[in-house]
C-alpha cells in the first residue's frame, strides 16, 4: 500500500483530539495528538503515539510523567496552534489560557478541557515512525462533562 491510499483511508477515521504534555527540567513541551486511547480499565490505561522524529518523543523516552488533556469544541485553535511546526515552548501557547501544573507529572494541564489525566509510562512500543507510549493513569485532574469533545476527521476539527 502506498502512503497516499493509506492516509486517504485512514482519513475518514474519526478521533477526539488531546493535547500531550510534559516537563522537561525548566522547559515545557506539548504537542496535539490524536492517537490517543484508553486500553485498559484495571490498571487503568491509556496509549498515545508520537512521531519518532519529534524531540517530544525523546523526552517522553527518559521522562515517565506526563499529562494529556483532552480538548473541548472550543478549544480548535489551541489544537492548531500546539500542532503547529516550529512550535514554541508549552508555557507560552498557553499563556493567555487558564492552566496549572499537574501536582503528580509536573506538566502543564489546561483548565477548560472536556478531562485532562496525568500519565506515567509504563512501556514504550517502536511503531513504524511513531513511538507508542502506554501509560497508566495516576490521576483525573477534572472531568468537565457538560462540554462537547473536539473531534478531528478528514483533515479538519469539527465543532464551533
Amino acid at each position: 500500500m502506498n502512503a497516499t491510499d493509506y492516509t486517504e483511508a485512514v482519513a475518514g477515521f474519526a478521533t477526539g483530539v488531546v493535547v500531550l504534555t510534559i516537563r522537561d527540567g525548566r522547559d515545557d513541551l506539548g504537542t496535539t495528538v490524536t492517537s490517543f486511547m484508553s486500553v485498559s480499565m484495571e490498571p487503568p490505561m491509556v496509549l498515545a503515539g508520537v512521531s519518532s522524529t519529534s524531540y517530544l518523543s525523546e523526552v517522553l523516552s527518559r521522562q515517565d510523567r506526563w499529562a494529556a488533556t483532552v480538548l473541548s469544541t472550543g478549544q480548535r485553535a489551541l489544537a492548531g496552534r500546539f500542532a503547529a511546526e516550529g512550535r514554541p515552548s508549552a508555557r507560552l501557547l498557553l499563556a493567555s489560557e487558564p492552566h496549572h501544573r499537574g501536582p503528580l507529572s509536573e506538566a502543564l494541564i489546561l483548565d477548560n478541557g472536556l478531562a485532562a489525566l496525568e500519565c506515567e509510562t509504563r512501556q514504550r512500543i517502536e511503531a513504524g515512525d511513531h513511538h507508542l507510549f502506554v501509560a497508566e493513569v495516576l490521576s483525573a485532574d477534572y472531568i468537565a462533562r457538560r462540554e462537547k469533545p473536539l473531534i478531528r476527521v478528514n483533515r479538519r476539527y469539527l465543532g464551533p
